[in-house]
């Protein structure tokens, strides 16, 4: 297993080279999608960190959303997303760290991204989440609840840990166990709504 501090571009990179790429389910994720129809603005701009092969984000623009920004640092991604999404404008592609990332947003939907970081990460995505959503900006997606049998990634870890990692920046609005997770993930996610105070 790769030690969680070579978890980089090129490490990502290899992921796609070799095939190894369990997180990406070949379509947008149930429980996003649903969120995503809900909303009726479309002029939220929209970050999907870690996006990969950017389901989400295909989704989001096709659907009418103006301002989706799709961002991964593995060029190996950002180029199988234009594969699969030719029409998604240029400019919204972000090929970075999302660490580096300096812009402002309404809305950070979390899919798999989270659980790709080293452990030793977490507290600084929290604050960087903080700091990119613009006042009363929202963090959705979903969460895994449970640890994993081997070292990741994914990391699993807790709603304990989870809800600690949040409530000092964020009014928690939705924290549940997903309903509409896919089949090998049932009763394994939990989807969260949570808005910076």
């Amino acid at each position: 297993m790769e030690p969680q501090n070579n978890l980089n571009s090129a490490y990502w990179s290899r992921q796609y080279l070799s095939g190894r790429q369990g997180w990406d389910i070949g379509y947008p994720s149930p429980a996003i999608k649903a969120y995503l129809d809900q909303l009726t603005n479309k002029n939220l701009r929209i970050l999907l960190p870690g996006a990969g092969k950017g389901w989400e984000a295909g989704y989001a623009f096709r659907e009418g959303f103006s301002q989706v920004y799709y961002l991964d640092f593995s060029p190996l991604a950002v180029k199988a997303f234009k594969n699969i999404y030719p029409e998604f404008p240029e400019e919204n592609i972000l090929g970075t760290d999302f660490f580096s990332l300096s812009a402002t947003f309404d809305l950070i939907i979390e899919q798999t991204f989270f659980s790709s970081l080293p452990r030793s990460k977490r507290n600084e995505w929290a604050d960087k989440c903080y700091n990119l959503l613009a006042k009363g900006g929202k963090i959705a997606g979903l969460l895994f609840n449970h640890e994993f049998i081997f070292d990741g990634p994914p990391f699993g870890g807790s709603p304990k840990e989870y809800l600690g990692l949040l409530e000092t920046g964020f009014e928690i609005l939705t924290f549940e166990t997903a309903y509409n997770s896919i089949k090998p993930r049932s009763e394994r996610e939990i989807f969260f709504i949570v808005r910076k105070k």
